[in-house]
């Protein structure tokens, strides 16, 4: 007596199509002959499993089956084993072929090896200036890579002998054999899925069908690139094969640091000295750029890390959301090196100014505080 198909790939009656799918990938992947050479029981399974997801796979078998069970088809239950049409066989394809390393398990198809496929991607790696990358410029790079070769037009045979038909498939592509109850098909190795070998190979490529050349491109750099910032160029990786599209280059920025600005983001910040005098008194000061010197205006009594801001003076926004600030740090530097009557002066100074720390009863209550601290 037959066994209940949902039974069998230990699915819910009301599985959805996916689970269905997904538990005959495993019952598929134990059970294979492949996997289970000499196993009858486990090559029973496997079919058995086969049979049971082309009946639950399929919408019309699977409500016919569901109504009438093994009675509905007889002799081979709801369509049976034997009944499996085309498609059928190309989803167990899809499903298989990735596990086993055959491109096509029932036979018919296209070998996986003589499909067309992508080009591989290129990697370059690009060193720019800090200005380079704020305001962005259009450099011309180099970049060797492999190029159908012209003389053949990829083919690897010499253009006067051509190919011939591959002797050992006939030029099919594929070799098929029997695999347990299965006709399975496998690519050609002498031909890899081509159907043809290379009578004389080409003087240029050597027979690979591709040459290796440099070719120069000129890439724009967007402003506002940072360090680590990747740019794709379409279309100038490795060439596909078999008329496969060609794929990427990417293009990947390291930024050179400044001297004097450094950059978190969208913003610039940089840093400059003033005299005692200048922050006691205030002043006005030419502070650098990155669109030239812009005057700055220190107020009387600024103390030594005061930040300022230039609106607008930093770097241009990647997502094209505006453009950041440049920030100024005033940093007060103490004259060094004094001679006499600038430390006369300074003395004078120093006895006409209130002292920068209190004193009497204010100060003695400070340092009560901080006994506390380290008691």
């Amino acid at each position: 007596m037959k066994r209940d198909y949902y039974e069998i790939l230990g699915v819910d009656r009301n599985a959805s199509k996916q689970q269905i799918k997904t538990a005959y990938r495993k019952k598929a992947v134990e059970n294979h002959p492949d996997r289970n050479k000499g196993d009858k029981e486990a090559e029973e399974r496997f079919k058995e499993a086969a049979e049971a997801y082309s009946v639950l796979s399929d919408d019309d078998k699977r409500a016919h089956y569901d109504r009438f069970g093994h009675a509905a088809s007889p002799g081979n239950g709801a369509g049976g084993f034997n009944g499996f049409d085309p498609e059928t066989f190309g989803d167990f394809s899809d499903i298989l072929g990735d596990f086993f390393g055959f491109g096509d398990i029932f036979g018919g198809g296209r070998s996986r090896r003589s499909r067309s496929s992508r080009g591989n991607d290129l990697r370059y790696d690009l060193t720019v200036e800090f200005e380079e990358a704020v305001f962005g410029f259009s450099p011309k790079i180099k970049v060797r890579k492999a190029e159908v070769c012209k003389d053949c037009n990829g083919s690897g045979a010499d253009p006067a002998h051509g190919t011939e038909t591959c002797s050992a498939c006939g030029g099919q592509g594929q070799i098929r054999f029997q695999q347990g109850f299965f006709t399975v098909s496998r690519t050609c190795s002498s031909c890899q899925g081509k159907g043809k070998v290379i009578k004389s190979p080409c003087k240029t490529c050597h027979g690979s069908g591709r040459v290796q050349k440099e070719k120069v491109l000129e890439v724009k750099i967007p402003a506002g690139v940072e360090s680590g910032n990747r740019l794709r160029v379409a279309g100038e990786g490795e060439p596909g094969t078999n008329g496969g599209p060609p794929g990427d280059l990417y293009v990947f920025i390291s930024v050179k640091p400044h001297p004097f600005f450094k950059r978190e983001g969208d913003h610039i910040y940089c840093e400059i000295p003033i005299t005692i005098i200048q922050a006691a008194l205030g002043t006005v000061v030419q502070v650098p750029t990155l669109q030239g010197k812009e005057k700055l205006r220190i107020p009387e009594g600024t103390q030594s890390g005061t930040t300022f801001r230039f609106r607008g003076r930093g770097v241009n926004s990647l997502s094209g959301r505006g453009k950041g600030d440049q920030h100024v740090k005033v940093i007060v530097r103490t004259p060094t090196k004094l001679n006499e009557k600038q430390r006369k002066l300074l003395q004078e100074l120093g006895e006409e100014l209130p002292s920068v720390y209190p004193d009497s009863e204010e100060a003695e209550g400070i340092f009560d505080k901080v006994k506390e601290m380290f008691n």
